[in-house]
């Protein structure tokens, strides 16, 4: 079982590659090296495969944080499923976790919707997808302040709000401030809840 992210990045001709690439690249590589593990291309699509299928949406949420921090949005399916064959690039690797993830990512555009999965379980899925579009509407929203937050928190998960706030070079009560507006805590518990439907489903 593992679990595939595929991606665009939203409106991604605002900016410059060069102001958003070089990140996104230093991103990647802490969940894989490329391009076994994970690709950018046709310049702003990629794949990413997350060994542990229970931390797709943890990866997700710091790939949306990384990308509202420069105001601009990522569009991404998640497939949980098998990988029946390692190819050299992740591209021409293939499973049922590649081709549920595929099969998700072709119908956000026409669904104006940013995050979606496909687990093959449809009760799960349905369950999953309900709770991944109400948090899509804090996350969506969020301000790069609130994304720069949300993305240093996750990334040190063991800091305090005052190791954070140190991080930031803002004091305690502006991280307590900026947590609230990204709905944080609301973000931790649909992260927990994710993780456990998707370790119950692979049991």
């Amino acid at each position: 079982m593992i679990g595939i992210i595929t991606g665009d990045i939203v409106n991604s001709r605002k900016l410059s590659s060069e102001l958003w690439m070089n990140g996104f690249k230093a991103l990647l590589n802490t969940f894989g090296k490329t391009p076994a593990d994970w690709e950018i291309y046709r310049g702003d699509e990629f794949q990413l495969e997350v060994k542990q299928p229970e931390a797709a949406l943890f990866v997700a949420l710091q790939l949306k944080a990384y990308f509202k921090t420069l105001k601009l949005d990522v569009r991404m399916s998640i497939g949980i499923g098998d990988k029946t064959y390692s190819a050299n690039k992740i591209s021409e690797s293939n499973g049922s976790a590649f081709l549920r993830s595929g099969e998700v990512f072709q119908s956000l555009k026409k669904q104006k919707i940013n995050l979606a999965i496909n687990t093959g379980n449809q009760e799960v899925d349905t369950d999953l997808n309900l709770k991944l579009r109400l948090a899509s509407t804090f996350m969506d929203a969020w301000l790069p302040q609130s994304a720069e937050l949300v993305l240093t928190a996750l990334q040190n998960p063991n800091l305090s709000q005052e190791g954070i706030g140190q991080k930031l070079g803002i004091n305690q009560a502006a991280v307590s401030r900026r947590r609230k507006r990204a709905q944080f805590d609301l973000l931790l518990e649909t992260e927990t809840d994710f993780r456990q439907k998707i370790k119950n489903r692979s049991i």
